[in-house]
């Protein structure tokens, strides 16, 4: 893609990928460029999402971001806290955070899915002004809606590998009592 696509994309908003009453709703700390310019969320080559989804056992395979919209279809939907495209996370203040916060708890309670999965756990300690928060399951709720924070599958977040991010993301998919669609253990 050239820069200037990808210049363009600069504050750009890309739609949900969700349902009513899913099994677990992922939230995005905010698009990034690639993903406004190409309308899928975690479009970047060097995002891990794609990848982790499919060796946790959310998905029988690995799913293009193109192929976004099959995820109801597995339980699976994608939000964001922000809503609008940045190069960087850096460039979004607190306060968008907090406002992004209140934003999804809204949207949470009208869709219901059964759990809220954020990400990267800094964006969920500011959205939700939790600066203890530790990956995995939080004691915080949303109605019915329980809330896991996951690492951020960037490729900048390299202390987490695809191997243990995907332990981490099988955990929740454990406790989101969702059969493992790969056919085995799910990070093989």
């Amino acid at each position: 893609m050239k820069p200037e696509e990808l210049a363009a994309a600069r504050g750009r908003v890309i739609p949900d990928v969700a349902a009513a009453d899913l099994g677990v709703l992922f939230c995005g700390i905010n698009p990034g460029l690639m993903s406004a310019a190409t309308g899928h969320h975690f479009a970047r080559p060097g995002n891990r999402f794609w990848p982790v989804l499919r060796l946790s056992g959310f998905t029988p395979r690995q799913l293009a971001p193109s192929e976004q919209g099959e995820l109801p279809g597995y339980g699976l939907g994608i939000t964001n806290v922000v809503a609008r495209a940045t190069a960087r996370a850096d460039e979004l203040s607190d306060e968008e955070f907090r406002e992004g916060g209140r934003l999804l708890v809204a949207r949470v309670e009208r869709l219901r899915p059964r759990w809220l999965a954020v990400v990267g756990i800094t964006a969920y300690r500011t959205a939700f002004d939790d600066r203890r928060a530790v990956i995995g399951p939080q004691t915080r709720t949303i109605g019915t809606t329980r809330i896991w924070a996951l690492p951020n599958p960037s490729g900048l977040n390299a202390h987490w590998t695809a191997r243990t991010m995907a332990e981490e993301f099988g955990r929740l998919r454990v406790a989101a009592e969702m059969p493992d669609l790969t056919g085995g253990d799910g990070v093989s």
